[in-house]
């Protein structure tokens, strides 16, 4: 598919353009392939092995291309394969949860902290274990929110169906007095004003995605190096590919990103051994 070396960015869906946003600001003279295996979303719902096998075989579909990077933009898939990956690519991968515990923890003031994200992603406490690990006096409240993702995968996160979603879903949280709030799924940012206005002001949001990408740089980048700014013309406009509706995918990666894109469709599904 490419040359060059690349900086890959997978996820269930749309989700991860919030991750890729931040890739693009903070590195931007990197070459971004972004895979979104929109026709399986969501992944939160699915078994373990389900959720193995599709996130393998966007791993094996991007290690086609010679990669710098890899990032898994999805908490889902992070909480389920984060570890099995970085031991099969000898390339750095970086999850979403790491560093997104890492931004709550400073930003909390009460050290009441809660975690909103798929069945799955909350199921394997994958985050209140990192928050722990940082500050074990934490209070830590995890909370599934499936409506949340068809949202965003159907271009609903504007409507007064979302709010409305938002508003029902969030209720329990409003009487936890949480000071911090992890948007732990990548979909969720998309709804972050809904999300804000139904929480409080007082309440932060944490987005991991700028935590991610400093953690991507620190590894691709050697220690004391200066981040190139963008070179002008010798650079690969990114590439996007959808296991879906690459016309859904486009209107919603370019209201996000605001910047024109082109979508390929390929589909992922396939043999898997691993």
């Amino acid at each position: 598919m490419h040359k060059e070396e690349v900086i890959a960015i997978i996820d269930s869906g749309v989700g991860g353009l919030t991750v890729a946003k931040e890739v693009f600001r903070q590195l931007p003279h990197e070459k971004i392939l972004y895979v979104g295996d929109n026709a399986r979303c969501p992944y939160g719902s699915k078994k373990p092995e389900e959720i193995r096998a599709c996130s393998f075989q966007m791993i094996d579909y991007v290690a086609r291309t010679p990669l710098k990077a890899l990032v898994i933009a999805c908490n889902t898939a992070t909480a389920v394969v984060l570890e099995e990956a970085q031991d099969y690519l000898p390339h750095p991968v970086i999850g979403v949860i790491e560093p997104g515990a890492r931004a709550a923890v400073r930003a909390t003031q009460t050290g009441r902290i809660g975690v909103i994200g798929t069945e799955t992603t909350i199921r394997t406490q994958a985050y209140e274990r990192a928050l722990l690990r940082i500050q074990p006096e934490m209070y830590v409240r995890g909370f599934a929110c499936p409506g949340f993702v068809p949202l965003v995968e159907h271009h609903l996160a504007h409507t007064d169906e979302a709010y409305r979603v938002v508003k029902e879903t969030l209720k329990p949280l409003l009487a936890e007095e949480l000071d911090t709030l992890i948007l732990g799924c990548t979909h969720y940012p998309l709804l972050a004003p809904i999300i804000q206005d139904v929480m409080g002001c007082h309440v932060r949001l944490i987005n991991s995605a700028e935590e991610t990408a400093r953690e991507l740089a620190e590894q691709i980048i050697p220690a004391g190096a200066k981040v190139e700014q963008n070179p002008g013309d010798d650079v690969t406009e990114p590439i996007f590919v959808t296991s879906g509706d690459a016309e859904m995918f486009r209107l919603i990666a370019e209201e996000w990103l605001d910047r024109p894109v082109k979508v390929e469709h390929h589909s992922l599904a396939g043999s898997f051994q691993r």
